[in-house]
């Protein structure tokens, strides 16, 4: 490792640390495999996550077929239903989204934007990936044991989870669930810890907190939000895996299973309830606020126009971290609590309205008067918006304990979850690949295959399921096999079905043109240049487009302004990059 010299700058503060050139590869293995570069594990990262993630579409696809033409496809048993529902959603919640947002995009873009050369430790940055990617590989182990994987519902409830009824229950499916939940964990801590010293410690001189894009501040609260979450769920993994296999009774009651009595007593299944929410609803904004600061910033170079309300941004996303732990219960309503507890938990959920509220209003006040370019980037985060507006609307409804006890088991929370959860996170996943693609690869995504690709998504998205919330409010019950004919399900219901079933098969079709469009113009886009946006953060502003191993070159940059200075009067361009020491404007943000 070799000592770079500072620049001395009198105009900006002293370093804290000195600048050192992280540990070169040698060979082909430690360049590309068993990579120390933060961006190269970005991409291992990312990789990894959107395979798996093309596993849980699939079982999405075969949920649906059941739902939307039930008989007709034999091989779909309810076993295996089952077992499609929880791989689906554990594999989207966790090692998709969360690993996609954090160790993706937390990876490749913390280091660039804070200036920095790579991640504080590089060699734990490259064994959290493996221990990720070997949890992945213990999860998909799954598939293939004796009884297939668990089918306990990504929830993973006891008593029901491990017991003889439940597919995977007595068999090893939910063992290799448990054992990759807990791996996953370790490989999260060790990168988790990394992105919060990074930022802290890493950043180049004069880089403030207050002069970071708001894609660092959305990454960087929900990973110490992680750090905080994350144990909840380990220890509930360990103890239903001491339970499953050395007899415990954490959480399990006196049981009577097909007329014999079993070991089990004293346990308490609501135990793991509290402990499974307690980081459950903490992870919807562990997604959440990293597509905030992201959508934050795509906002803003693509309307031209500077982040209304920097400062109350921050502090929302910070607000909103803190009010995600307190929030948990409401997830339990039906589970039975004192009516006081249902109001504290009723009342802390629209509490946590209002931080995310002020962000909605900052984006529309962003976009006010501003010189907005419909790129494919500024269609994804507008459909953010909108989906995450309608989908937190539906919150509302569910949040109010008399109104979520009758719906919290019908398909109007499915509906719900997925706007929220599914389809706002993902176009916010979409739009910061086409925004930052040319940085990664220094060619352009195709257009056309872009535009095709969003509408079909777009558009799709609802299709599915704005009409199952409808399916819902009529009564229909999320998680079963097979309805039958009670009187909710009529001719319009069933035909709803079916309609929801094709529109799903449409639009997990068209993620094919988006991958093949990621390999056709990584070959043959357009050459992108080394700031096809006119952006004015960073990572736009490396020596080489794309970055190389140390991302600077000889010289760290130095940052004399905060990351949204556009359009402003009076300057030759309508951006100012944060590396140009002019004179500061009014408008030129916080220090």
């Amino acid at each position: 490792m070799a000592d770079l010299p500072h620049d001395t700058d009198p105009q900006l503060p002293p370093a804290e640390v000195a600048d050192v050139m992280p540990p070169h590869a040698h060979s082909w293995w430690s360049h590309y495999v068993f990579s120390q570069d933060a961006k190269y594990i970005a991409i291992q990262y990312s990789g990894t996550a959107i395979a798996i993630g093309l596993v849980g579409l699939v079982l999405s696809w075969l949920m649906r077929l059941q739902l939307g033409f039930p008989g007709i496809f034999d091989f779909i048993t309810p076993d295996a239903y089952y077992q499609f529902i929880t791989m689906h959603g554990m594999i989207m919640v966790v090692y998709l989204l969360t690993a996609v947002f954090l160790g993706g995009f937390g990876n490749y873009l913390i280091p660039l934007m804070v200036g920095a050369r790579d991640m504080v430790f590089p060699f734990v940055n490259m064994l959290s990936f493996w221990i990720y990617l070997l949890a992945v590989l213990v999860l998909v182990a799954s598939f293939f044991a004796p009884g297939g994987p668990t089918g306990a519902g990504w929830t993973l409830y006891p008593p029901q989870a491990i017991l003889s009824g439940t597919p995977g229950g007595a068999q090893s499916g939910i063992i290799l669930m448990l054992v990759s939940l807990i791996l996953f964990i370790i490989g999260f801590t060790m990168g988790g810890l990394n992105y919060v010293v990074t930022v802290l410690q890493a950043r180049t001189r004069g880089m403030t907190m207050m002069r970071l894009p708001l894609t660092v501040w959305g990454i960087f609260t929900a990973t110490v939000m992680a750090l905080l979450a994350f144990p909840a769920l380990l220890v509930a993994a360990i103890m239903m895996l001491f339970d499953r296999l050395l007899g415990t009774s954490f959480f399990m009651p006196a049981l009577v299973e097909l007329g014999e009595t079993l070991s089990y007593g004293g346990g308490s299944p609501i135990a793991f309830q509290h402990l499974f929410w307690f980081f459950g609803h903490p992870e919807v904004y562990i997604v959440a606020l990293p597509a905030f600061g992201i959508v934050s910033d795509l906002l803003a170079v693509h309307a031209r126009k500077n982040v209304f309300g920097y400062r109350m941004m921050v502090w929302a996303i910070v607000g909103i971290g803190a009010l995600s732990f307190i929030v948990w219960a409401h997830h339990m309503y039906v589970s039975g609590m004192h009516p006081y507890f249902g109001f504290f938990f009723a009342t802390t959920t629209l509490i946590i309205a209002v931080p995310t509220a002020i962000k909605v209003y900052n984006w529309v006040l962003t976009l006010w008067k501003g010189d907005i370019h419909l790129t494919l980037p500024m269609l994804f985060a507008l459909g953010f918006i909108v989906t995450f507006v309608n989908g937190g609307l539906t919150g509302l409804f569910l949040g109010n304990v008399v109104v979520d006890v009758p719906l919290s088991d019908t398909m109007f929370v499915v509906a719900h979850f997925h706007m929220v959860m599914g389809v706002a996170p993902i176009m916010v996943i979409l739009g910061a690949i086409y925004h930052w693609y040319p940085l990664m690869t220094g060619r352009m995504l195709n257009q056309a295959m872009g535009h095709f690709h969003f509408w079909i998504t777009f558009i799709g998205a609802y299709a599915i399921f704005f009409p199952m919330h409808y399916v819902g409010l009529v009564g229909v019950p999320r998680r079963y096999y097979e309805i039958g004919e009670p009187a909710f399900m009529t001719t319009p219901v069933e035909g709803l079905n079916a309609f929801i079933t094709v529109a799903a098969l449409t639009v997990g079709a068209a993620q094919m043109v988006f991958l093949f469009n990621l390999y056709w113009s990584s070959r043959h886009g357009r050459v992108a240049g080394s700031n096809p946006w006119k952006a004015t953060t960073l990572e736009w502003l490396t020596p080489v487009v794309p970055p190389e191993h140390g991302n600077w070159g000889d010289d760290l940059p130095l940052v004399y302004r905060w990351a949204y200075d556009y359009s402003l009067p009076g300057a030759p361009e309508d951006y100012i990059v944060q590396t140009d020491p002019g004179p500061k404007t009014p408008a030129a943000g916080p220090l």
